[in-house]
């Protein structure tokens, strides 16, 4: 090893940890017939037997996974069969949000001629979007065609606008309008996925042919009056603003909660209040009923939707 070091000009101890090094990666491995004690041993030799036992693994990993997937497709199989003996059950409650996007992208793959979904509220949640992208894509490229309803709200969303404009270059058609019915997605008028209505990731699946016909048409109808997507700079923002708080003022002459309006625009409820205060002070009026009066004789608002006595109790005043 001195000997070595001297050789090397390097300090025994450099030497020593290079040997050992050297030697862990069989390298160099001990020999009785040399003066040294140790031989070089041929790189591919040696990376072949430090690779083996990892080669061993991966196919052992291999085995493992292919013997996974096997089981989990027999299971696959079983469940897709029970599924169809339920008469694919008219209407199915799927639990989990994990089950519910196997569900969606199963019902995606199988979709042949027309997909409809509205989508209520301003934003969604990016992992979705990412998600219901890959699919509306492979969708489109197998000739589907995609129609989809937003809250105006959702102009002002920026990842929403993007969603549109990609999806939208390849021949999917989106609207938008103040209200909406709901969330809804529909495969070929077949198959309808609606929210649960506990408030959980859950959703129902609803096969029966009567109603999935119904929930067509109530999209139908409000596909009729709702308008092409733009975003809000192009469709002008004191248009979009305006209209926003005909339909504010509207709601309020229903009798509706702050809640109930912010749910039926797809905005938050301190956006709601903040247009009801700036509609209340446009308008010069001290209470909802007062605004309710002042909107509908300045024309702003049927008559018979000004809110009376009992609308006023009902909007929490």
């Amino acid at each position: 090893m001195e000997r070595a070091a001297e050789h090397l000009g390097l300090p025994v101890g450099a030497v020593s940890a290079a040997l050992a090094n050297l030697t862990s990666m069989r390298l160099v491995i001990p020999d009785g017939t040399t003066p040294s004690g140790a031989r070089a041993v041929d790189p591919d030799a040696a990376k072949a037997a430090l690779a083996r036992p990892l080669w061993d693994s991966i196919r052992c990993q291999q085995d493992q996974l292919e013997r996974l997937e096997q089981g989990f497709g027999v299971l696959r199989d079983r469940f897709l069969r029970r599924c169809d003996h339920e008469a694919l059950s008219a209407v199915e409650t799927i639990p989990s949000m994990e089950e519910v996007r196997a569900a969606l992208n199963r019902a995606s793959a199988e979709c042949q001629k027309e997909m409809l979904s509205s989508q209520p509220g301003g934003t969604r949640v990016p992992e979705a979007m990412q998600e219901a992208l890959s699919r509306d894509i492979a969708m489109l490229d197998r000739g589907v065609r995609i129609r989809t309803l937003y809250h105006h709200t959702a102009r002002f969303n920026g990842p929403s606008q993007a969603y549109v404009a990609a999806v939208g270059a390849r021949g999917a058609e989106y609207r938008t309008a103040h209200e909406l019915f709901g969330r809804i997605i529909v495969f070929d008028r077949e198959v309808a996925f609606i929210p649960d209505h506990r408030g959980t990731w859950g959703a129902v699946v609803i096969r029966e042919p009567s109603i999935v016909a119904y929930l067509c048409e109530v999209f139908e109808q409000t596909w009729t009056h709702a308008t092409p997507f733009a975003d809000a700079g192009q469709d002008g923002l004191e248009q979009v603003a305006k209209d926003l708080d005909q339909t504010i003022l509207r709601l309020l002459g229903s009798g509706l909660k702050d809640e109930s309006i912010a749910r039926r625009l797809g905005i938050s409820l301190r956006t709601t209040r903040r247009h009801i205060a700036d509609i209340l002070e446009t308008l010069g009026a001290e209470s909802r009923f007062q605004a309710g009066v002042l909107a509908a004789n300045a024309g702003l608002m049927n008559a018979d939707c000004a809110p009376g006595g009992e609308d006023e109790q009902a909007a929490g005043l």
